[in-house]
């Protein structure tokens, strides 16, 4: 895997397929600036050398061509703050105006094109699309981890055009070299933790991992699909009728393989979906008729918490609960600060993406775990065996 460290790129034009999908408020400022950050160490790379950067990304989901709340002019300024370079900015990623800038961009100096989603051809992986966007730079780097699971324009096509001239940027190396640890050679115990709302959206990765982990954590909404598959009342909680079977499938493969799965004793419950509900714990096989599980409970939390502070390799994907709310957020974040516990006692701890990425954000431990990957659905798909376009793209 050949990486921007590779190169040299004095007066090379190297088009960066960066993930500047950032969030902004109702002004337009952004509110995480995180994954900027996590690309400057390759475009300062680049310009180091004396190269110069013609930046794509996409922000957003725009569904009908240009407009305003989807424009990347407005992070312009940031870009600019946190890489310290002159910065300018094309309106049209493959309009006249990027043209004549990118002929014209001096070494040191970034330029930032429109929201390639602007365009429908990008997320068609359109071929004349991304020869266009390939004929503003002489090299191409793809540091978009967040995307590498879409096979779009820009991250699964326009490699082609630039034989021996493509690499990888330091997002996407250390994202794939962070989840080979977990995936190839796991220091063991090795444990998993897999929350969010739904059994459908992680079967596979799951499966998977019933193959590579000594210990299966379920929380979060998809845990009620399982307790009442195997006979409990869940009340009001979320579940999935028809996933019931394949819960208890997968309760079946996990003793087979000697995998010991977990999942929750107890919740936090709930009668209405809010902050201020009424609440209580409950056994989650006696959840009453109008109560919701919202949270995993304190039985709960003792157990997983425990089992993750004994790991010496974690892998986290997924919340608990409805973190989002402060009356449910107990266990995620307990669940949260065992995790960074591990790493901070030398063992290895990887966040991945998404809402977890979210919750150790909340909660104040980025710092202190191993490594938060920037892809939620790209690192998922990676961990269900599956390639990624945007790797494969570069690998060729």
């Amino acid at each position: 895997m050949q990486t921007v460290n590779d190169f040299n790129f004095k007066d090379e034009k190297v088009l960066v397929r960066v993930d500047f999908n950032v969030p902004l408020d109702a002004d337009f400022a952004i509110t995480d600036d995180s994954r900027i950050a996590a690309a400057v160490p390759t475009l300062k790379k680049i310009l180091s050398d004396g190269g110069s950067c013609i930046l794509m990304s996409h922000l957003g989901r725009p569904k009908e061509g240009p407009t305003n709340k989807y424009s990347l002019k407005h992070i312009v300024d940031r870009v600019a703050l946190l890489t310290g370079a002159k910065v300018l900015f094309a309106d049209d990623c493959i309009g006249q105006d990027a043209i004549n800038i990118a002929a014209s961009l001096n070494p040191g100096e970034i330029l930032l094109l429109e929201n390639l989603r602007f365009y429908k051809e990008e997320e068609k992986g359109d071929l004349a699309f991304a020869e266009k966007l390939s004929k503003l730079g002489t090299f191409y780097v793809n540091d978009a981890f967040g995307t590498a699971h879409r096979a779009h324009a820009s991250t699964a096509v326009m490699a082609q055009f630039f034989n021996g001239k493509k690499c990888f940027g330091f997002v996407m190396a250390n994202e794939i070299a962070n989840a080979r640890k977990v995936l190839d050679q796991p220091a063991r115990p090795f444990t998993a933790i897999v929350g969010g709302a739904k059994v459908s959206d992680k079967l596979l990765i799951i499966e998977n991992l019933m193959g590579i982990a000594d210990n299966i954590i379920i929380g979060g909404g998809m845990a009620y699909t399982f307790a009442k598959a195997i006979g409990g009342n869940i009340g009001k909680s979320l579940c999935e009728d028809e996933r019931m079977p394949l819960a208890l499938q997968l309760i079946e493969m996990a003793k087979s393989k000697g995998v010991n799965l977990l999942l929750p004793e107890d919740s936090v419950v709930a009668d209405n979906f809010a902050n201020d509900a009424h609440t209580a714990i409950a056994l989650n096989n006696e959840i009453a008729d109008n109560y919701m599980g919202l949270d995993i409970g304190p039985k709960a939390s003792a157990l997983f918490c425990d089992t993750i502070r004994q790991s010496k390799t974690v892998l986290w994907n997924g919340p608990m609960g409805v973190f989002e709310m402060s009356s449910f957020e107990a266990g995620t974040k307990a669940v949260a600060q065992a995790v960074a516990d591990v790493a901070q006692n030398g063992g290895f701890s990887l966040i991945g993406g998404g809402d977890s990425a979210a919750a150790i954000h909340k909660f104040n431990l980025a710092n202190q775990v191993s490594y938060v990957s920037t892809g939620g659905g790209a690192l998922l798909e990676y961990f269900e065996g599956k390639e990624l376009p945007g790797v494969k793209a570069v690998l060729n």
